[in-house]
């Protein structure tokens, strides 16, 4: 039986060809991980967490923004797509 060997990638490469990878994929420290489809049930939820928080955000200066914004984690070394992500406006 042979063995997986992993693939590293850095952060360029993975910028520059996230819109060849098709659906998103999310980057840790050099590996990239597809990601899964949501369920309605978790869907709905995160919609309805994003919603709550926009109403009790306004008025202030942050945005909230759904699963298709992207968002770096330089600790981390990795790039993620949250479900719900606030931000500050600017």
């Amino acid at each position: 039986m042979g063995t997986a060997q992993l693939v590293y990638m850095t952060v360029a490469d993975y910028l520059a060809g996230e819109a060849l990878l098709g659906p998103r994929h999310e980057y840790v420290n050099g590996e990239i991980f597809a990601m899964a489809g949501a369920s309605k049930a978790h869907g709905t939820l995160a919609l309805n967490f994003a919603m709550a928080l926009r109403v009790h955000l306004r008025g202030k200066p942050c945005r909230t923004w759904t699963s298709d914004m992207k968002v770096e984690v330089q600790a981390a070394n990795a790039y993620y797509y949250p479900d719900v992500v606030v931000t500050l406006r600017g």
